[in-house]
């Protein structure tokens, strides 16, 4: 058994690691109730404009008329937009973001351009001499103008025919302990058939000229709503990371002062024991 000297430097350690772990955990906490929040707000708009989209499709004759992001032609190459935190310490939330990343690329038939947000899946992916055009940061608390640079890359390049898909590879928030690695594709734009809650709206100057202004917006739209869901993501799993090392850093404390008890108690018994032999052996002279 360690000696009580280095029992009670292991505990002043333990100690020490778990006051850090609980500062990270309470400002982990509060961006997330932020965060949090943000997602919510934007949740509400983003199916709002999907829901305009779907309105607008259907009343648009789209063999007739020519909406360049809604273009479905043959893909040939496609960009990834992977979004990771910038920071490690929450849980397995960038492991699983990286592993989703490189399992839609090694199963896609066509190659990947990669667009990365986030310092962690940048250093993932170069590690594995995939094809990054861009490397961009995002401050902890976006706004939409913050996203702006990536929903560009993105529409001109989709434009341009450099890539013929784009996907989003981040992780969804669905609560604080579940966070899910999710690949979207924004573009093209689906214009699938979905039940719309909006109708009887008479749109000017007209559908199609509407519905031109509006594809570029849900495109942003929907890279702004995976940022802010990344983030919640992130301080969620970094707030629940930090709870479990703290809880598991009392729960070492309490076994190294058992331990410190016994190797103390050993060593009072030992002293007495060295004691009575001393008083035995003067009495037996």
């Amino acid at each position: 058994m360690p000696s009580t000297k280095e029992l009670r430097a292991r505990i002043r350690s333990v100690s020490n690691t778990a006051k850090v772990t609980g500062a990270m955990q309470l400002i982990a906490a509060s961006k997330m109730r932020r965060a949090q929040q943000n997602v919510i707000m934007g949740k509400k708009y983003a199916e709002t404009i999907k829901s305009l989209l779907t309105s607008l499709s259907s009343s648009v004759d789209l063999e007739r008329v020519n909406i360049p992001l809604l273009e479905k032609r043959e893909i040939k190459n496609k960009l990834m937009i992977l979004v990771t935190p910038d920071r490690g310490l929450a849980g397995a939330l960038v492991g699983n973001i990286n592993r989703k990343a490189l399992d839609v690329i090694q199963s896609s038939k066509e190659s990947y351009s990669i667009l990365s947000v986030g310092r962690k899946g940048f250093r993932f992916l170069s590690s594995r001499e995939q094809d990054i055009v861009e490397q961009l940061e995002i401050p902890d608390r976006p706004e939409i103008t913050d996203t702006l640079p990536i929903s560009d890359i993105a529409i001109n390049g989709f434009l341009e025919q450099k890539w013929d898909q784009v996907d989003l590879v981040y992780s969804e928030f669905i609560t604080t302990t579940a966070q899910v690695s999710k690949m979207q594709t924004v573009l093209p734009i689906s214009n699938e058939e979905e039940e719309s809650s909006i109708s009887d709206y008479i749109y000017e100057p007209s559908d199609y000229e509407v519905l031109i202004e509006l594809t570029p917006k849900y495109v942003r739209s929907q890279i702004y709503q995976s940022i802010l869901e990344a983030f919640a993501s992130e301080h969620s799993a970094r707030m629940v990371a930090m709870q479990n090392a703290t809880d598991n850093a009392g729960e070492l404390i309490g076994e190294l002062t058992l331990d410190l008890n016994k190797a103390r108690q050993e060593t009072i018994t030992a002293e007495l024991l060295d004691l009575i032999g001393g008083i035995a052996a003067l009495e037996g002279k």
